[in-house]
């Protein structure tokens, strides 16, 4: 925490732009999820179609502007979420939408939401202050947790924010990213259950009752974390030799080093 506040203020200025610039946008698209909440649709109109329309359109021109690989990701993303939606959702029974569907919106925007967060974690000055940032965010996800356990009794979403420390425990290259994932899930559920766009039992899964849970529940982006790890092996599956030759080249790297 203090460690990024000895951010030099013009770079941390420039980090602030970035992450705005880049999450800023979905960030304010949370209140577009007003559009499929309970009051807008009982009374004013009836509007799923519509934000299936916007959300579709806004991942065509993000796809547009990405360059091939975070193009390719964004695809796989959408197709992972889409499987991954319907059976947490629809098999497990973890949260419901309003319409007791799996909203098109859904699984396009789990594309948006991987572009924007790996740009993010891939600026040059980012990862520059990588530590600094996921000591800052690593202070965000406790404060949220434990609030939420404390007050909330959403005990649910804290055992899944532990798992999420566990995962990441020896994976630092992959902590920026996962770490911005939590803090902006965060603020996607909230809105979402909120609005009323879907919701979340009182207890894990709707039925361990030793997992009290919010709606929303804080750890809820450990879900979201395995379908970032999907589309991370689908893409080496599918980049098998490129993946190789860069393996490859980290080796001789490391041998270069010592």
């Amino acid at each position: 925490m203090f460690s990024f506040l000895k951010i030099p203020k013009k770079d941390l200025k420039e980090i602030l732009i970035i992450f705005f610039r880049e999450a800023g946008l979905f960030i304010a698209a949370v209140f577009l999820l007003f559009i499929d909440g309970v009051y807008f649709n009982e009374h004013i109109f009836k509007s799923q179609t519509m934000l299936n329309v916007l959300m579709g359109l806004a991942f065509v021109a993000m796809l547009y502007r990405a360059n091939p690989r975070v193009r390719e990701l964004m695809i796989i993303a959408v197709i992972l979420g889409f499987i991954g939606e319907h059976f947490f959702s629809k098999v497990l029974g973890m949260y419901t939408y309003r319409l007791e569907n799996v909203p098109l919106y859904v699984p396009f925007g789990h594309g948006v939401l991987y572009a924007r967060i790996f740009r993010f974690s891939k600026a040059s000055l980012v990862k520059k202050y990588h530590q600094e940032i996921e000591s800052f965010l690593i202070v965000i996800m406790v404060i949220v947790s434990t609030t939420y356990l404390l007050f909330l009794n959403d005990v649910f979403g804290f055992v899944m924010t532990i798992f999420v420390f566990l995962i990441l425990w020896k994976r630092p290259k992959d902590r920026l990213f996962f770490f911005s994932m939590y803090v902006l899930v965060v603020i996607l559920e909230i809105g979402g259950t909120a609005f009323g766009a879907w919701k979340w039992p009182s207890i894990g899964f709707g039925v361990f009752e030793f997992l009290p849970s919010n709606n929303p529940p804080s750890g809820i982006s450990l879900f979201y974390f395995l379908l970032d790890i999907g589309c991370f092996v689908v893409y080496i599956v599918l980049h098998q030799k490129a993946w190789k030759r860069l393996k490859s080249m980290r080796k001789q790297q490391l041998k270069s080093t010592r």
